[in-house]
Formats: C-alpha cells, structure tokens, sequence
C-alpha cells in the first residue's frame, strides 16, 4: 500500500489534511469546544492544524490536543508539559531551529520534521471515544499522503500507534505497540513506525517515561533518517 493508497481509507472527507474550523463531524467535540469559546474566546479552541515542515522526513502523531496546550495556542504540543519535553527534543536532535517559548509565535521552525495528533480536537478529559478517533484518521491518512519525504512516522503512545496502523491498512496483532519498538510498515514506501510513550507530565512523573528514554528513540529516529538522506545523495551524485 503506497502513501496515496493509504489517503484512500479516507474516502468520506477526501484527501484533506486538515478539519474546518467549526468541523461537525464529531458531535461531543463539537460542542465541547463551544462551550471552550464561550468559557475563554481569546483561545483557539478550534482543531488544531498539522505544524510541519515542507520536506519532512519525519511525522510526529500525538493523541489530541491539550486542554490548556494547543487547545489554547492553536499549534500542536505548544504551551502544556509535553510540549515542552517534545520541543526541547526536538531542537537537540536537529528536528527543528529556533527557540521554543510555549506559543505559537515563538518563531520556532520545524526542521525536516512535522506534527499532528490521531485528533484534531480537544477531548473532555483528554479522552477521545473510539468513534471520534476513527472519524479524525482520515485527516491522519491524508498528512501522511502529503509528506512526499516522508520515512519515518513516531508514534507518541498506543492510540496514535493503532490510528497510524490502521490508517495503512494493517491489522493491529501485526505491528504491537511497545515503547522502542520499530515496525516496517508493508508497502508504504519504506516507511518505518517508531514507538515511543507519550511525553505527558502523567508518564514523566511516575517514570513511565524518562528524558534518556525519549533521547534514546530520537537518537535512532535520527539515525534512521541521516541514513536514508545518505543514500538519497549517493543516488543522486551516481546519476
């Protein structure tokens, strides 16, 4: 299954990467984030659009955006903890250029990277419903179609893990997820799945997760994509 084969799960909204603003197809969130404009109307509070490099290599995907977080500042991971596990991350490993302050006007740039979640809006209780994950991977298929660079998806945590799998066709019991893991996903234009837990404050406070842990994926996430850059440059200097 190619990356444009994959968008193709996507039939009832198409090929478009990203939910309108006022998107209705999920009820409960619909009207969750109404009645977060009318709590506090200077947030975004509306889905929160993919942050992402032209020539991305990499495709992070989180769960859903946070209350307080990209709820609120309107770029994904931006303004809560794991934002700012994830960003720091980010700039240590080459991933993105800049400084990273907690809003979306910070100036920081994405460096062959770029962000999305398995769902576009803000969950109550940060809980998203199976339908409503279902509802949003469409979205999640058609980012993936248009990364034409792309060569290696990370996965941040079990949810966004099965959206992406299934988001390609494949049976879950095939590819399990497991923090470190690697999964050569078929026929995806040798495209790799790197797992990893969540950088949430939940998962870095009860040592679920720790920052060498999350360094440690990063670094072979790095690895992975100079390799393939390496070898995109051999082809070109024997052509």
């Amino acid at each position: 299954m190619s990356r444009k084969a994959v968008a193709a799960t996507a039939e009832p909204k198409g090929k478009r990467s990203e939910p309108d603003s006022d998107c209705p197809i999920c009820p409960r969130l619909a009207a969750y984030r109404a009645s977060g404009r009318a709590e506090e109307p200077d947030w975004h509070n509306a889905p929160v659009p993919n942050f992402a490099a032209s020539n991305a290599r990499l495709l992070i995907v989180g769960l859903a955006p946070g209350l307080r977080g990209a709820n609120r500042t309107g770029r994904p991971f931006t303004g809560d903890f794991a934002g700012d596990l994830l960003y720091e991350t980010l700039l240590d490993f080459g991933f993105a250029q800049g400084a990273y302050r907690a809003c979306a006007d910070d100036g920081l740039r994405l460096a062959g990277s770029a962000i999305t979640n398995a769902v576009r809006c803000v969950p109550p209780q940060n809980k998203p419903t199976p339908q409503e994950i279902n509802a949003c991977r469409p979205f999640l298929a058609a980012t993936i179609e248009g990364l034409p660079d792309l060569c290696a998806i990370l996965a941040l945590g079990r949810i966004a893990h099965d959206s992406i799998v299934r988001a390609f066709g494949q049976k879950l019991s095939a590819f399990p997820f497991a923090h470190g893991a690697e999964h050569i996903l078929p026929e995806a234009g040798a495209v790799t799945l790197f797992d990893s837990y969540h950088c949430s404050r939940y998962n870095t406070n009860t040592g679920v997760l720790t920052p060498s842990m999350f360094r440690a994926v990063f670094a072979r996430l790095r690895a992975k994509i100079d390799a393939v850059e390496k070898a995109d440059q051999l082809s070109k200097d024997t052509l």
